[in-house]
């Protein structure tokens, strides 16, 4: 705990370790079950981006140099990615301008302000929440300005009603989730067994190097390689689909935990049932978890 606070840079955000505890606290009861293991509840913990969660959070309790920080370092961030959204400049900026007062506070409930920065979990990166957000809020503002117009009041303008235009995409871009299927359904036979084994099934190293028949060095850089490869792969496939090679980086730091790829059923194979037969295969895993 002492690590993470220091790492954190709390104090100097005006956390205290007491604060910062109860919001750790607060994280892993929500994703972790009531009998999880010290050992289990440190791995979540030294999981999450502690920096950006102090910040969001120092934001969210009303810190002044907090804000000024973020401000710093997502102002511009915001307005691009409203603009993306929106496309059009003056709705990205009243988009990006709304979601300011969302995440400053300027409600008050109980006695307490309420800021959307509450929420951020520091499992994935703050930059990618912050998207998502927005996102989220576009959508939301869409269809209250659908609710809005009459039916009655535009027929009596004369309005010519064509088909209704399709809503926009809802949180998460689903080429995302496509891209990383696609990449995945290309992987050979040994690739996925060695992939499933170790990041689904969490064997050694050595127990796969035994089940393959090489050293278990062979299985450690073929991992590092294979994950090098897969994102640079995943990152032509959302170029394909539209993406800019920026965006396409910035989509990439999405929490996987978030994607709705059914990642078991594109790695399992027979043959990892069959070399470890002492051991059941672990239940389909699809996200959100």
């Amino acid at each position: 705990m002492a690590d993470l606070y220091k790492k954190s840079a709390c104090e100097a955000l005006g956390l205290s370790s007491e604060k910062f505890a109860t919001i750790l606290k607060e994280i892993c009861e929500k994703y972790l079950p009531a009998e999880a293991t010290s050992s289990e509840v440190s791995e979540l913990c030294a999981s999450l981006r502690v920096e950006e969660l102090a910040l969001a959070r120092a934001c969210a309790a009303g810190h002044e140099r907090a804000w000024e920080i973020f401000m710093l370092r997502y102002r511009e961030k915001l307005y691009d990615i409203a603009a993306y959204i929106a496309k059009e400049s003056s709705a990205a900026r009243e988009l990006a301008d709304s979601l300011y007062a969302d995440l400053y506070g300027t409600i008050t409930r109980d006695g307490q302000r309420v800021s959307k920065l509450s929420s951020y979990t520091g499992r994935g990166s703050l930059e990618g929440w912050l998207r998502t957000v927005m996102a989220q809020e576009f959508v939301n503002r869409y269809r209250r300005q659908r609710r809005l117009v009459s039916l009655d009041e535009e027929t009596e303008e004369g309005v010519q009603f064509a088909a209704a235009d399709p809503e926009p995409v809802a949180v998460g871009d689903p080429r995302i989730e496509s891209a990383t299927d696609e990449v995945l359904a290309t992987l050979s036979a040994e690739d996925r067994f060695v992939l499933a084994s170790y990041y689904l099934d969490e064997r050694t190293l050595a127990e796969i190097a035994r089940a393959l028949s090489v050293h278990e060095s062979t299985i450690s850089r073929k991992l590092d390689k294979m994950a090098k490869s897969l994102r640079k792969k995943i990152l032509a496939a959302l170029e394909r689909r539209g993406m800019s090679r920026r965006q396409a980086q910035e989509a990439l730091e999405v929490d996987v935990r978030d994607l709705r790829v059914n990642i078991r059923n594109r790695l399992v194979q027979e043959t990892a049932s069959t070399a470890f037969p002492e051991k059941k295969a672990a239940p389909a895993t699809e996200g959100p978890g």
